[in-house]
């Protein structure tokens, strides 16, 4: 397998690897996931192919994915760029105890460090917008922790595009720390970020970091069955026509490359790095050491060019507006007097 190459993380100086091993999978708590054994195979597995990496949350599987993993990194915590992150509700009943307040910022981050048993986190994620605390706030909490070495990067999550925007650009104006990455689900079947966050992170220099990349299991194909005559058939869950759709044409590009479904949407996103002008970093998630062994063999695959097409197609979606007006072909002849394919950019 090829070993991961490494890249800066938006406008960071952050050393990361290509892939983001999430662990919202170590811990039995939620009835599904890992054993502390199952997360040391896989932490394991992913250090050995250049993975430094992690990603977790002060809720995944009640607490215990970030106690687990100030276990499992007990004498090799400096190795890892460990992430984690805060705004989810831990104590039932408290108004306080959720979203992205000082107040719940100051005690989420405490008990992550306990858990974590670790001095500082590498990267905070505000987990969510929650449409409440002043964006002035929680940017000056952010930049209040990073101050006392508690925190040493900050991240948006689940960001609509324009109060990302007013974060950054708020964090700019005032000297705080500036978030240095989004991260968002995008993939085959979540195309809709190709709207407004990419072009965000583009044109601010943020990395992208995207979450369930297979659509929690939906693009491996596993809930497609073949009947006698070789027709796909929806079997196990509930899947929209377009989750079907693009599964069945990821199935397709998987027989024909070789490969398996996870590793062509990995590959995919690799290919969208140089039409978004984005940088993404995708959280690869796994229940098991060989779910994990097979997304990280993505590393050794590349599509070809009528195969990103094929998968372009089937994942189309709609730019709405004003995307699909400025990009009209009588708006851009207005806009730039009929010579935009003559003017680079």
């Amino acid at each position: 397998m090829t070993d991961m190459r490494y890249r800066l993380l938006g406008n960071s100086g952050l050393r990361v690897s290509e892939y983001c091993l999430g662990t919202m999978t170590f811990g039995e708590d939620w009835g599904w996931g890992a054993d502390e054994e199952g997360a040391r195979e896989m932490l394991d597995r992913f250090a050995d192919a250049g993975g430094n990496f992690i990603d977790t949350a002060n809720n995944y599987t009640n607490g215990s994915s970030e106690r687990m993993l100030g276990e499992l990194l007990d004498g090799r915590r400096e190795e890892f760029v460990l992430a984690t992150k805060f705004t989810s509700a831990t104590r039932p009943g408290d108004p306080n105890a959720c979203g992205n307040g000082r107040k719940n910022m100051a005690q989420a981050v405490e008990a992550s460090l306990d858990r974590l048993d670790t001095d500082y986190i590498d990267l905070l994620w505000v987990h969510a917008y929650d449409g409440m605390t002043p964006i002035e706030e929680t940017m000056r909490g952010l930049d209040d922790l990073v101050s006392r070495g508690l925190v040493h990067h900050v991240g948006l999550s689940d960001y609509p595009a324009w109060a990302a925007s007013r974060a950054v650009t708020l964090a700019e104006e005032r000297g705080y720390v500036t978030p240095c990455a989004l991260q968002i689900k995008y993939t085959l079947t979540e195309r809709t970020p190709e709207r407004e966050l990419l072009p965000l992170a583009r044109e601010l220099g943020l990395g992208v970091t995207p979450w369930s990349p297979l659509d929690s299991g939906v693009l491996t194909g596993k809930y497609l069955d073949a009947d006698a005559d070789g027709r796909l058939s929806t079997t196990g869950r509930e899947m929209t026509d377009e989750q079907e759709r693009v599964a069945r044409a990821v199935v397709e590009v998987a027989d024909d490359a070789g490969c398996s479904p996870a590793q062509v949407v990995f590959a995919w996103l690799d290919a969208r790095e140089a039409e978004t002008g984005v940088r993404f970093t995708p959280i690869v998630g796994a229940t098991t050491p060989e779910q994990l062994e097979d997304n990280l063999g993505a590393l050794d695959v590349s599509l070809a060019d009528e195969h990103v097409a094929q998968l372009n197609e089937a994942s189309e979606v709609s730019m709405g507006f004003p995307g699909e007006f400025l990009n009209s072909e009588m708006i851009g002849d207005i806009i730039h007097n009929g010579m935009r394919d003559r003017i680079d950019r």
